[in-house]
C-alpha cells in the first residue's frame, strides 16, 4: 500500500496534502501557543506577523495570517523555480503551498499550551513537522519557500541538501529573533527547527542515497535493462564465483536513491525470485550522480 501511494501520481498528491496538514498541525498546536517561531519564509512571515501586529495592534484572534503571508511569499519564488524544477513538480506545489497556507491560517491556536514544557513541545512539535514536510518531499512535492529554493539547489548538484540549506538560512533569521525578542523564544525556536530538519532529511527519501550489490544466476542483461530503462540509472556488472556451491554468478551493481530501492525489489524479486541482494545505506557518491526529485 505505501509503495502504491508513493509512486501513483494521484494518490501521491493527496499523501502531500496529508503532509502539509500534519506541518500545519503540528506547528500551530504545539510551537506557536508557546510563542517559538518555526524557520525559512513561513518563519520570516511569522517576524514579520508579530511586527505588525505590535506596531498596528492587528488582532485576527485565535487565527494566524502568517499563512496568507506565506502564500504571497511563494507566489515570486514558484516563478524563479519554474525553469529549474520543471512544469509539473511547480503545479503540485502551488496545491500544496494552498493547502498548508489554508490548515495554518484555520487551525486555531490554543490560547493556553497543549504541552507547557518547552523542550518536550520542541521536540513534539519539530518531529512531526519533519515527517509531514518530508513525506511532501518524498511524493515529488514541496510546501513552497525554502524547500523550492534546497530544491533548486540540489537539482543542480550543490552539496546542499533541503534540511541543511534551511539550516543555514535559518542561523540569520534566528539571529534576529535573538535580537528583536528573548533568548529563551529564539534558542528553543532553534531546538525545534534541528529536530525538524533532522527528520526531514531522513524521511526525504531522495536525499538517502543507497548503493545495492545484486547476486543472481539469471541473465544479468534483463535486469541491467530494466535499471537503465525503468530507473534511468546507470549499473556496473561482473562475474563471479560463489565460494560454497562453486557456480558462476552475476554481480550487479547500481547507485541509486532510496526512494527508488523498493521499485528494484520488486523487479529484482520478478526476474530472480532467488536472487540475493544487499542495500548499503547513506552511500557518499561523487561525480556524476543524477538527483532525482520527482
Amino acid at each position: 500500500m505505501l509503495y502504491s501511494t508513493l509512486h501513483k501520481r494521484w494518490p501521491r498528491l493527496v499523501a502531500s496534502v496529508v503532509g502539509e496538514l500534519i506541518s500545519a498541525a503540528a506547528l500551530n498546536l504545539f510551537i506557536v501557543p508557546l510563542g517559538l517561531y518555526t524557520g525559512g519564509t513561513l518563519g520570516l512571515c511569522q517576524l514579520i506577523r508579530t511586527l505588525l501586529q505590535s506596531s498596528l495592534g492587528l488582532e485576527t484572534g485565535p487565527y494566524d495570517i502568517a499563512g496568507i503571508l506565506y502564500f504571497i511569499t511563494n507566489i515570486p519564488i514558484l516563478l524563479l523555480a519554474y525553469k529549474t524544477l520543471g512544469r509539473e513538480l511547480v503545479i503540485k506545489t502551488i496545491v500544496c503551498a494552498v493547502s498548508y497556507s489554508l490548515f495554518y491560517s484555520i487551525i486555531p491556536i490554543p490560547s493556553t499550551p497543549i504541552i507547557d514544557d518547552y523542550l518536550t513541545a520542541c521536540m513534539l512539535g519539530g518531529i512531526l513537522t519533519g515527517v509531514g514536510s518530508g513525506i511532501v518531499l518524498t511524493c515529488g512535492a514541496s510546501g513552497g519557500g525554502l524547500d523550492i529554493v534546497g530544491l533548486c539547489l540540489s537539482k543542480r548538484g550543490s552539496s546542499f541538501t533541503v534540511g541543511k540549506f534551511s539550516l543555514t538560512f535559518n542561523v540569520f533569521l534566528y539571529t534576529a529573533f535573538l535580537v528583536l525578542f528573548s533568548p529563551q523564544v529564539a534558542i528553543y525556536s532553534v531546538i525545534y527547527n534541528f529536530f525538524s530538519a533532522m527528520v526531514l532529511d531522513r524521511v526525504h527519501q531522495q536525499n538517502i542515497n543507497v548503493q545495492a550489490l545484486i547476486f543472481t544466476r539469471e541473465d544479468q542483461n534483463e535486469l541491467a535493462h530494466f535499471i537503465i530503462s525503468s530507473l534511468g540509472r546507470s549499473v556496473t556488472y561482473w562475474n563471479g564465483t560463489g565460494a560454497y556451491t562453486g557456480e558462476n554468478i552475476h554481480v550487479l551493481c547500481v547507485c541509486l536513491s532510496k526512494y527508488e530501492i523498493e521499485e528494484l525489489l520488486r523487479a529484482v524479486h520478478t526476474i530472480d525470485p532467488h536472487a540475493f541482494l544487499t542495500v548499503q545505506e547513506g552511500t557518499h557518491i561523487y561525480g556524476n550522480f543524477t538527483r532525482k526529485l520527482e
